[in-house]
């Protein structure tokens, strides 16, 4: 049975776990085992929630042998965790930089223990400017913190993070941030979990106007369950 960072906190047997050490460099390895998880959870998006370990920053020359094809498949791959129709919630312990602040800023609930440092990698002097950049940008609540992170590396520690709206939570007792988090994301599953999430991450590009159809839509799919006793 998988645990949180060797704490002995278990999970629950349904749940999917995904490990992503930001101290490794990005492989094709390291796609796969994203594929691999979304796959499972698009299968049992009913049934399921998707727990993110992440930690680990790399080193300096982490990105020698990457490849702009090989950075284009992992984002992809993050797209598609992003919207996955199960509830994907992130453990996050010590510096997470790299792939684990990719997938860290990819799922829909974050809880951190008090190590936790946000950190843009740097190789050849230059912060790596991937899609993290992006949704640091989007995602949180001030500009000042993510122009240090982005332009010049300044970590971002767990208190600023919290307050930055980065992490939802920050805590010693991982067990029991995990267990209450489970037990609030039982209420919606499968497709209208995805297409919640979908109306979240459109509203800052979208106009009303534009917006107001997809939401009517949404809210009748809902009355026309509710009227039917029928579930997501």
């Amino acid at each position: 049975m998988n645990t949180v960072f060797g704490t002995g906190v278990q999970f629950a047997a349904e749940d999917l776990v995904l490990n992503v050490d930001g101290t490794k460099p990005l492989t094709a390895d390291t796609v796969a085992a994203i594929t691999a998880v979304c796959d499972a959870a698009e299968d049992r998006a009913d049934e399921t929630l998707v727990v993110v370990q992440v930690h680990g920053a790399p080193a300096e020359a982490w990105s020698e042998d990457l490849t702009v094809a090989l950075v284009s498949k992992w984002e992809r791959a993050l797209r598609r965790l992003e919207r996955l129709p199960a509830p994907t919630v992130a453990v996050a312990d010590g510096t997470c930089g790299g792939t684990a602040l990719d997938a860290l800023l990819a799922t829909d609930y974050r809880i951190a223990t008090a190590s936790v440092r946000l950190t843009v990698p740097v190789g050849d002097g230059e912060t790596w400017p991937g899609m993290a950049v992006y949704r640091l940008a989007n995602q949180a609540a001030s500009g000042s913190a993510v122009r240090r992170a982005v332009l010049f590396g300044a970590p971002i520690d767990a208190q600023a993070a919290l307050g930055l709206h980065l992490v939802d939570e920050v805590t010693d007792d991982v067990a029991d941030a995990l267990a209450r988090t489970t037990a609030r994301t039982g209420g919606v599953r499968g497709s209208e979990l995805a297409i919640r999430r979908q109306l979240i991450l459109d509203a800052a590009t979208t106009g009303f106007e534009e917006a107001l159809g997809v939401h009517l839509a949404a809210c009748d799919r809902t009355l026309r369950r509710a009227a039917s006793g029928t579930a997501a």
